[in-house]
Order: structure tokens, then sequence, then C-alpha cells
């Protein structure tokens, strides 16, 4: 199953503020919703264990997640690649910054595939679960940014 998201966040911080946020993959990981941990690996890895909870299916789903930052401080990727109880969810998601009169806007797109178990709960569900935690992360990393400016 394909899933495909995007949205928007006006955040009341400078773009450098924000880059610097979501170049730290400490930090990134801590925007995702029903963490349980996580685990840096370097400058642009980072290991995280979530909560899933989709239809009767729940859990707890590992994920790999790699930092891919541009040279220009506008645009990142993220690659998120894991999952749990025989699925496996593959996630691209990227984040282009535009400096603002009053801070910056960080519009973000994402794409996945899930197989197995987790694929066949039904699409509705799906979809709407794992925009949920999408438009979450990238809500969490408004708030966070917005809170430490």
């Amino acid at each position: 199953m394909n899933l495909e998201w995007s949205g928007q966040e006006q955040i009341k911080a400078s773009k450098a503020k924000v880059w610097a946020f979501i170049n730290d993959p400490a930090k990134v990981a801590s925007c995702l919703p029903d963490l349980q941990s996580s685990d840096v690996k370097d400058a642009h890895n980072v290991d995280a264990t979530v909560k899933v909870a989709v239809g009767p299916v729940r859990g707890s789903f590992k994920f790999a997640i790699a930092l891919v930052p541009n040279a220009d401080g506008s645009h990142m990727d993220l690659k998120i690649s894991g999952g749990g109880f025989g699925s496996v969810v593959n996630l691209a998601a990227g984040a282009d910054l535009t400096e603002t009169s009053d801070g910056t806007t960080l519009d973000w797109k994402g794409s996945a595939s899930v197989s197995g178990p987790v694929a066949t709960i039904g699409g509705r569900v799906l979809d709407a679960q794992a925009h949920r935690v999408i438009s979450t992360t990238f809500e969490n990393v408004k708030n966070a940014v917005s809170q430490a400016a």
C-alpha cells in the first residue's frame, strides 16, 4: 500500500533556528508522537521506537531515521524505515524552508509504502493513522522550535 501527504507549518522562528533544529536527530526524534525511546547513531541518524495503534494492531515499531540535508540550508529529506509485527514501513519525507516576515514557512511532503499485516487493516484507517503521525511530527517541530525561539 502506498500513501502520500503534504502540509505546511508557520513557525515563529528564524530559518536558521528551524534549520538547526531539523538537523539535530535527537530533536527530530523527540517530535515523533508516542516515542518510547531513541538512540542517536551519528550526526544524521537515529533509531527510534514508537507505540503504534492501527485498528486492532497495537504495539511498538522500530525505525531507522536518516536526515539528509541539502547544502543550501533550505531543504531536508528524511528517510524512515522499519516496522514491527511482520510489517514493513518505508517513509520518505521532505521539508522546504522559506523565511517570511514573521518567521519561517515549513512546507512538507511525505510518502510511505507499507506491507505486511498492518497494510491489510484497510486503506482509510491506515492512511488516517499515518497522516496523523507525520502531521503531528511536523506540528511538534513547529511547537518545539517556536518555544525555543
